[in-house]
């Protein structure tokens, strides 16, 4: 029997073998935990991070749902300012739905297109 984190680390794993960031389109990647939300713009080419956020910034009380939504907002805005407006999505084995798709809809409206 599979558990939760074996099947996402499989997901996660299959994600990363067709999924390459570069420095024309990088990779943006999502990582949740129980209580915060990260996002990271990467160049897998160079190995480095172009732009993240995170839900740590946010001082404010609010759901989950909504901190995502801001984190989406700011790694938007961080992107375009460092020059980036295409990226590649990847949900980093997390199921596309919640907080992940509500991150991905808010960097959408920021601007970036993927």
């Amino acid at each position: 029997m599979i558990g939760k984190l074996e099947r996402r680390l499989k997901i996660k794993a299959h994600i990363r073998r067709t999924i390459k960031g570069t420095a024309e389109r990088p990779r943006l990647t999502v990582f949740r935990s129980n209580a915060q939300i990260y996002a990271q713009v990467i160049d897998d080419m160079a190995g480095k991070t172009l732009a993240s956020a995170s839900s740590l910034a946010i001082k404010d009380k609010m759901p989950k749902k909504e901190q995502a939504a801001k984190v989406g907002e700011f790694i938007a805005q961080k992107a375009q300012e460092s020059g980036i407006t295409t990226v590649i999505f990847d949900r980093n084995g997390y199921l596309y739905h919640g907080r992940v798709k509500e991150l991905a809809d808010a960097a959408r409206k920021g601007g970036l297109k993927f």
